[in-house]
């Protein structure tokens, strides 16, 4: 969507992921202010934003404005942005193991949120479920089919929990908990917003998403509740000016009166619901530091995040999305069969022989960080794969239902009479 300036005014070029109920607030009150810049505004999702600033060198561009912080680690290692002074807020630098701002001055933190679940009380109500408390309950049994996810590749936020949890857990045991949830999956919606709404239309009760997307007044109608896990994720929003920038002097500017308790209280309007990073602002709306995120132990680690972002989207697709049925029927079988008393060690064996296929990862953390960048990088969607590419996802998905296969033979052999002995 454009804002067409005026011949008299100078303009401001502004890249942004946000739609027009986030930013045009902020556009009316910075033009009010200043009367002599006008905004030109490109909105685009993530994805397709990060790569037009890449690839077209030649459309002129001032500012990057966006929610996933993989954006601008990839536009820094691209040598798109510009080295940008942090503003005095007041605000720490991390917000529980997370950093607000780039350490190398390369794009800011200016707002906060918060990532959680979120459910739909009457739905809980209809299956006689209990409310979620953390990302552990979602492994439990009664949620099978009861829960909804967007895929990573087609969200930056939903990448950002991906990630946050591959970093908190490890590679290795991250790839289990995200697998067992996928066994509890009802569905994999194609947008980030299609989460919220699907539990405020009750096709689903549970979900996993972030705070200001729960409660999206124009997607869950005051359905929804939103919660934070016991280790709860505090991501920044950031903003970046850009390499190419025509005009400088008006994109620090508008990146002062973002910063500014005007356009920091801008934040809080019902419709944006975001977290000011203004200490003054934000008093009541964070957690104490000694609450004990889920990154508190391990700070997040944007730079890696960003290097693996095609890969973990990749496995993602091919070992949750595209298999959520099979891991299913397989989980649910598995459980079944765990929770029956059995003295039988060689069924026990076999039955722990099926859990590790289904929690393994078609990648070995060393393998995946040994890969190059071509291959574990970003992956972005509509340009043709390589062949180094097809010959890597060709292995993976090969990996996975090899796995899934020997997994369900497994599971067929122990529930047979011959097979209980």
């Amino acid at each position: 969507m454009w804002a067409f300036p005026s011949a008299a005014a100078a303009q401001l070029s502004i890249i942004t992921s946000y739609p027009p109920s986030f930013y045009e607030p902020f556009r009316k009150a910075f033009e009010a202010h200043h009367p002599d810049i006008r905004l030109t505004i490109v909105q685009r999702n993530t994805g397709s934003a990060s790569r037009f600033i890449i690839d077209k060198s030649d459309v002129a561009a001032d500012i990057f404005w966006a929610s996933a912080t993989d954006a601008f680690e990839l536009l820094k290692r691209k040598g798109a942005l510009r080295a940008i002074k942090p503003r005095q807020t007041g605000a720490p630098v991390k917000v529980l193991g997370y950093p607000l701002n780039d350490p190398d001055s390369f794009y800011l933190g200016f707002a906060l949120s918060g990532y959680g679940l979120v459910y739909n009380p009457a739905y809980l109500a209809q299956y006689s479920l209990p409310v979620p408390q953390s990302w552990q309950d979602l492994l439990k049994p009664v949620y099978a089919s009861h829960i909804g996810i967007t895929s990573p590749s087609r969200s930056g936020t939903t990448h950002l929990i991906v990630e946050a949890l591959l970093q908190a857990y490890g590679w290795e045991r991250g790839w289990a908990l995200l697998s067992e949830i996928g066994g509890n999956l009802s569905t994999v919606t194609a947008r980030s917003f299609g989460v919220a709404s699907g539990v405020a239309q009750r096709r689903f009760g549970i979900g996993v998403t972030i705070d200001f997307l729960a409660n999206a007044p124009d997607v869950s109608g005051g359905q929804n509740v939103f919660v934070l896990t016991p280790d709860p994720i505090y991501v920044p929003a950031s903003i970046a000016i850009l390499s190419r920038a025509k005009n400088i002097e008006a994109a620090e500017r508008f990146v002062d009166f973002l910063f500014s308790p005007e356009g920091q209280g801008i934040l809080l309007h019902p419709a944006i619901g975001r977290i000011p990073v203004r200490a003054e602002l934000n008093a009541a709306l964070l957690p104490e530091e000694n609450t004990g995120g889920l990154l508190t132990a391990r700070d997040f680690n944007a730079r890696l995040s960003a290097e693996r972002y095609g890969i973990v989207n990749l496995i993602f697709d091919d070992y949750i999305v595209r298999r959520r049925a099979t891991l299913a029927r397989l989980w649910a079988r598995l459980r079944l069969l765990e929770g029956e008393s059995s003295d039988d060690a060689a069924r026990r064996g076999t039955l722990a022989t099926v859990r590790k296929l289904l929690v393994t990862p078609p990648l070995s953390a060393d393998i995946a960080q040994k890969l190059p960048d071509a291959l574990k990088g970003e992956w972005p969607r509509g340009i043709s794969r390589t062949t180094e590419q097809q010959a890597l996802a060709r292995d993976i998905r090969g990996f996975v239902e090899q796995n899934l296969a020997q997994a369900e033979s497994l599971l067929v052999s122990v529930s047979t009479p011959s097979g209980r002995r």
